[in-house]
């Protein structure tokens, strides 16, 4: 199971876009309706795009912007972002979230003795992990961390398994 992520961002700007146009026409419409002086004359749009040339360089530019922002969404579309789910070896519909992933090697990573927080960035081919230690001698801590993290990847059991890179922040020094 390699589940993606929603197109969230590029669908709700389009959609405020299409629904600001849709509100606008009918606001004209009604106000024309009604004998109101309407917010967008239609003459004038219509007097301004009837004057406009293909050779003007704002029709150009316009044109190039409508293409530009179009083949933006179409990118966004096509280009798959980072799972969310994480597969497992077994069943083929088994999965963990990134989320839980991340935050069950950091707990294994933070149980290590003398290491006071770790932080994790996990991608599909490696899990780059950064403690803090309140030691002034860090001998042999990364080696405890790497085989904490590698013990609770063994027991998660995912499909890839990622190479584990340990760094290790003193904040005292040896004075």
């Amino acid at each position: 199971m390699k589940r993606r992520p929603r197109r969230t961002v590029p669908a709700v700007l389009v959609a405020l876009v299409v629904l600001a146009g849709c509100v606008l026409a009918a606001v004209v419409a009604v106000q024309t309706i009604l004998g109101e002086k309407p917010w967008v004359s239609y003459d004038a749009v219509a007097s301004a795009l009837h004057g406009a040339r293909w050779s003007d360089t704002v029709t150009a530019l316009a044109g190039g912007g409508v293409a530009l922002i179009g083949l933006l969404l179409l990118l966004s579309a096509l280009v798959p972002g980072k799972p969310t789910v994480l597969p497992l070896d077994g069943d083929p519909d088994s999965g963990a979230s990134r989320r839980s992933y991340r935050s069950t090697l950091r707990t294994a990573a933070s149980t290590v003795d003398g290491v006071s927080g770790a932080k994790l960035k996990v991608t599909r081919r490696r899990i780059v992990s950064v403690v803090t230690t309140g030691r002034t001698n860090t001998a042999g801590l990364a080696d405890a961390v790497r085989d904490a993290i590698e013990r609770r990847l063994a027991q998660i059991g995912p499909a890839t398994v990622p190479a584990v890179r340990v760094r290790v922040k003193a904040t005292r020094s040896v004075s």
